[in-house]
């Protein structure tokens, strides 16, 4: 027996963590001198944090430590149960050192245990796209060889996408040039991020204009062979609820009513860095 582990920045929602009988490691993020853990959704204020930042607060995330693991894990193990644990991209944060450290510990105090874990290369709902079909599986009673296998597949097939409104936070954040962010905010230019198979984030493309956005995600998930038969398709918002209605609606539009679309905020640990008015898209297709 084994107990399924996610993390907070997968931002699958709280009811449905609950409802796959999921642990979830809660990331920690600093708003006006408070620190707080992000509870998919559970309690979030959202206004009160999207409007500080629209204010000029700055927030920002850490790593949690090796203890913090501990904490988590033990419990489990002292329980006679094994862990999976589907994590956020490695490539986009350092408190998977304190991970590993604390497995090692871990290991060594009960060897009789298994402590596994699947970095699912993407972060928000690109993680939580491939949590959600993985906690499908558990709860049919897939194994962890067969949890492997089939995230190892789903994992290839995760397409991320995401345009941001104001190039400020990912300036702050080190993924854009001081001079590239002036420039795009008098050009009213867009950045469009993906997530490459490594894990890391690249600028693929700028959009002139919001109006384009919408038409150029369809185009992109057009190109990438969407399969909106069989996968739902994963709409975020931060704070630009209007943007995220009318996407939603072209969407159904063009693809038809009967897709699945899971809709939702952006939570505040992803929202420090990308900022408000981001529109993320996530679905399944081919790279």
């Amino acid at each position: 027996m084994y107990q399924l582990f996610c993390d907070s920045n997968c931002e699958l929602w709280h009811t449905e963590a609950k409802a796959y009988g999921l642990k979830v490691i809660k990331m920690p993020y600093v708003l006006d001198g408070q620190e707080y853990y992000y509870d998919l959704g559970e309690n979030t204020d959202f206004k009160h944090f999207y409007d500080r930042m629209r204010a000029g607060a700055v927030p920002t995330t850490s790593a949690i430590n090796e203890q913090n693991y501990i904490e988590y894990f033990e419990p489990e193990l002292q329980a006679g149960r094994d862990i999976y644990y589907i994590t956020f991209s490695h490539k986009l944060s350092a408190t998977f050192e304190s991970m590993d450290r604390a497995i090692a510990a871990l290991k060594e105090k009960y060897p009789e245990r298994e402590i596994r874990t699947f970095d699912t290369k993407s972060i928000s709902l690109g993680s939580g796209f491939q949590v959600r079909y993985a906690a499908e599986k558990y709860r049919a009673g897939a194994s962890m060889d067969e949890l492997d296998a089939y995230l190892s597949h789903l994992r290839e097939h995760t397409i991320v996408y995401f345009v941001v409104d104001d190039l400020v936070y990912l300036k702050r954040g080190g993924r854009i040039s001081a001079l590239t962010a002036t420039l795009g905010s008098l050009l009213s230019i867009k950045p469009m991020i993906s997530i490459l198979p490594d894990g890391s984030l690249q600028s693929v493309g700028k959009i002139k204009g919001s109006k384009k956005v919408l038409a150029e995600f369809i185009k992109l998930m057009q190109e990438h062979n969407c399969n909106v038969k069989d996968y739902r398709i994963e709409v975020l918002q931060a704070d630009c609820p209007e943007t995220g209605d009318a996407f939603v609606k072209a969407l159904r539009e063009t693809f038809g009513d009967d897709i699945q679309i899971d809709y939702q905020v952006v939570g505040p640990v992803i929202a420090s860095h990308c900022g408000p008015g981001t529109l993320g898209l996530i679905f399944y297709g081919d790279r």
